[in-house]
């Protein structure tokens, strides 16, 4: 594990996006650069066609309603 060095105005973005998205800061950090990763890796996919691969790739069924009890 190593130690990143972000802005504190980058911080504070993602530590309040963590708190919208009920992740960690460093969680949220991690999905922020994986999905940035991915993006650029796959410059012609659109944001949901790269979490439609991501979802396929874990073997998550979208298909179903999600169950609210």
């Amino acid at each position: 594990m190593g130690i990143v060095k972000i802005s504190n105005e980058l911080h504070d973005e993602i530590r309040k996006a963590s708190s919208v998205m009920v992740r960690s800061i460093n969680a949220q950090a991690e999905y922020w650069i994986r999905v940035g990763m991915l993006a650029e890796a796959h410059p012609s996919l659109t944001f949901t066609e790269i979490m439609r691969q991501q979802m396929a790739a874990e073997a998550i069924d979208k298909t179903e309603e999600p169950s609210c009890e």
